[in-house]
């Protein structure tokens, strides 16, 4: 039954990250290709809005958390802040480090933001 209920929550969870991933990439395609906004300005308000939208869906339909909502949003807010500060990283090096359209910079450090954001919502945020 236990392992039941975590490859139910890992594919919602997935279902959460790819609606996020789509979101966040979206908001920043918009805010940089139609609005010109910088590569930053644009990453943090993708990733800001996709933010509100992961904690929402995953506190009430991933996880169905009982916790209350301040330690939990805390808990949250840790695990995106150490996330993105690692993407952040990671598209700095990408735009200065390469030759790489800076998109694309923004879609590879996604998937440096995904994979740590999962490991620590799993182990900490979430953690039963």
């Amino acid at each position: 039954m236990n392992q039941n209920k975590s490859l139910i929550q890992f594919i919602k969870f997935g279902i959460v990250g790819v609606s996020n991933t789509l979101l966040t990439a979206g908001v920043i395609w918009i805010l940089t290709k139609v609005f010109y906004c910088s590569d930053y300005i644009s990453n943090f308000i993708g990733y800001i809005i996709g933010l509100a939208n992961s904690f929402i869906w995953n506190r009430k339909w991933t996880f169905e958390s009982k916790t209350r909502v301040s330690v939990t949003v805390f808990k949250f807010i840790v695990t995106f802040a150490i996330s993105y500060g690692v993407q952040l990283g990671n598209l700095y090096a990408l735009l200065h480090l390469t030759h790489i359209d800076p998109y694309y910079c923004q879609l590879m450090s996604i998937v440096v933001y995904t994979v740590i954001n999962f490991i620590l919502n799993k182990y900490y945020t979430f953690k039963i």
